[in-house]
């Protein structure tokens, strides 16, 4: 053998141990991502917030290293994926177990039914049997709101509707009025529902598109503005209980909502079974659509069949405390 034959098998493994290498560095810099995403700037194109929009969709990174690892047959990629692994079920592995508790005392529906829906009526009707106590409606049109009002009038004797946003209750509703989320039509409201454990605050918002665009990047601008203008009600509003409903355009784990989170506990995350994505319909990535609580116990959290709309409808259920309970510390 000569001294070049002898070389080429070193040259070999050389060479598959920088390929390894390139998939180790890889799969380590996915699992920082993934753990130090907080890091990530917004000062050009809001990288870090459209990031955490996809970051449960990280994860399908990983079978994609580990293949890579097995087809170099790289020990050092192999051992490197576990990290983006751990950290990844560290993050999200309870939200994919089903945390549904027992029935609670109220049940409430959220659901964008689209302007462009081609069968308002079929979705009405969907929602007339839901079982839900409470149906918070938003992007509701002009020509559509009569067909939402007939359908639904005998299931929920109780409605109030203003500019795009409605709520719907079998309780009586009181104390209603328009909230500013920093758009020009209204688009968000605040209503009381009189429950039999006492008043019970019931906001629903619709806060304004997001974009991403090739050049300028995430345009959040305002579905931000939007967030700080209903976090300043909230701030302003002493209510032992509080729901939240509505089309939020964004995930929670954006941190543009860590100051609504630290008021408000998303239901999902608490009582639901999975990452319960709601648009698009045809195939769901992201949660746009949010029910948060203060001062209720979150018993389920699930996403209701589509409609005519290109957001599906997502529900929860929650336990009321007594009249002498103590309502629930900040979370």
């Amino acid at each position: 053998m000569t001294v070049e034959e002898r070389a080429q098998p070193v040259r070999a493994v050389a060479g598959t141990g920088r390929r390894g290498r390139i998939l180790a560095a890889a799969a380590v810099l996915l699992g920082l991502v993934l753990l130090l995403h907080r890091l990530i700037p917004n000062t050009v194109g809001n990288v870090g917030s459209l990031v955490e929009t996809f970051l449960p969709w990280l994860g399908l990174f990983v079978p994609l290293l580990l293949a890579g690892a097995l087809l170099r047959r790289s020990a050092v990629a192999a051992v490197a994926a576990v990290l983006p692994v751990v950290v990844w079920l560290g993050m999200f592995g309870g939200t994919v177990v089903d945390k549904s508790g027992p029935a609670g005392d109220l049940t409430f529906v959220s659901h964008n039914v689209g302007a462009a829906n081609p069968d308002p009526a079929g979705t009405a009707r969907g929602l007339a049997v839901s079982g839900a106590d409470v149906v918070a409606l938003q992007e509701l049109t002009g020509s559509a709101r009569g067909t939402y009002e007939d359908a639904l009038a005998d299931t929920y004797p109780f409605h109030v509707v203003m500019g795009t946003v409605g709520l719907w209750s079998r309780l009586p509703l009181s104390d209603t009025r328009p909230v500013d989320v920093a758009l020009d039509t209204t688009r968000a409201l605040r209503a009381t529902v009189a429950t039999g454990e006492g008043p019970l605050v019931v906001y629903v918002a619709h806060l304004g598109s997001v974009r991403v665009f090739p050049r300028n990047g995430f345009w959040t601008q305002s579905r931000d503005a939007g967030i700080a203008a209903l976090d300043r009600a909230l701030a302003a509003d002493r209510a032992d209980r509080v729901v939240l409903l509505g089309d939020l355009n964004g995930t929670m784990d954006d941190r543009a909502f860590a100051g609504l989170t630290d008021r408000l506990q998303p239901v999902q995350e608490a009582a639901g079974a999975g990452f319960g994505f709601s648009w698009p319909a045809s195939f769901p990535v992201v949660r746009s659509d949010q029910i948060l609580v203060h001062g209720l116990t979150p018993d389920r959290a699930w996403v209701l069949p589509a409609t005519g709309s290109d957001h599906l409808p997502v529900a929860a259920t929650v336990s009321l405390p007594g009249r002498g309970d103590p309502a629930q510390p900040d979370t």
